[in-house]
């Protein structure tokens, strides 16, 4: 495990660099060789590491990219980003994941008394996307994100819980929450969220659950979905305090410009976030 560690993040390192040179230069259409002198790689090399990681040869991919930024100049004033801008078209099934995860809101007490009377069991886990950190009470899961250490894990938690006692140690809960991070979805519905928000937070949460994966939502439109389309201003606000990434897909939101917008966990990781759900679409048509 402690070997492989440090593959797998330069691995991701490695992808993330590609993925953010390709945003910037895929109007270029550069070829391989180009691609993989960006990162340092040698192009048999790197064709085979991207492939790996995405599941489509780069080549796909900067189809992929060159077909987003098509269709965002194709589309009309009528036209929302969940029907054209960044939809590439996959014929495979869209997962809505409010089909299977069960969310659980804690009590007016655990929320309000910062988790005194939790005990939270927390643990790290290597992902394509670099290292998270998992944490569950009895109830469920309750927070999931990146982190670039333990410690920096810990001081995460303690801001959401500051009374709650954390201990060290796996859960019941993160078996099917790492399956996840190898795009493996067949224990979605092992997967139980104990979630500290508010009833609106909630609102946005859910959601977000059911955003497809090869779609992406406006915050607007997200409103919209919600009942109150007034409301993208906290909608946002919302979808930026999600404690889970990735399992509730708050990088599926990106601003109505078209822009990808800021992250909580480092924007260049959403943009591989997007590309990681285009790309399984993109597997799963093909199989």
């Amino acid at each position: 495990m402690t070997t492989n560690a440090p593959n797998q993040e330069q691995t991701y390192a490695t992808i993330a660099r590609a993925i953010a040179w390709l945003q910037e230069h895929y109007r270029e259409q550069p070829t391989l060789d180009e691609v993989a002198a960006s990162v340092s790689v040698s192009p048999f090399h790197f064709q085979r590491l991207f492939t790996d990681w995405t599941g489509v040869s780069p080549k796909k991919f900067l189809q992929h990219l060159s077909l987003m930024h098509a269709k965002q100049l194709l589309r009309d004033e009528q036209a929302t980003l969940f029907d054209a801008a960044l939809a590439t078209g996959f014929s495979g099934p869209s997962r809505l994941h409010d089909l299977f995860v069960n969310i659980e809101q804690m009590t007016p007490g655990e929320y309000k008394n910062g988790g005194a009377e939790l005990t939270i069991d927390y643990a790290l886990a290597l992902t394509p996307f670099g290292q998270a950190i998992l944490a569950a009470t009895p109830k469920g899961l309750t927070q999931l994100g990146f982190v670039e250490s333990l410690e920096e894990g810990i001081d995460w938690l303690r801001e959401a819980f500051p009374k709650a006692t954390l201990r060290e140690g796996e859960s019941v809960h993160f078996a099917a929450a790492r399956q996840l991070f190898r795009a493996d979805w067949s224990q979605l519905d092992r997967i139980k969220l104990h979630l500290k928000g508010t009833p609106f937070q909630l609102k946005v949460w859910q959601a977000l659950l059911q955003i497809p994966s090869n779609r992406l939502e406006t915050y607007g439109s997200l409103a919209q979905s919600i009942g109150d389309p007034k409301a993208s201003r906290a909608v946002g606000t919302a979808v930026g305090a999600n404690p889970i990434s990735y399992l509730i897909p708050c990088h599926r939101v990106i601003r109505a410009t078209g822009e990808i917008g800021g992250y909580h966990w480092n924007p260049n990781r959403k943009r591989l976030l997007i590309a990681w759900d285009q790309c399984a679409g993109e597997s799963a048509s093909a199989g």
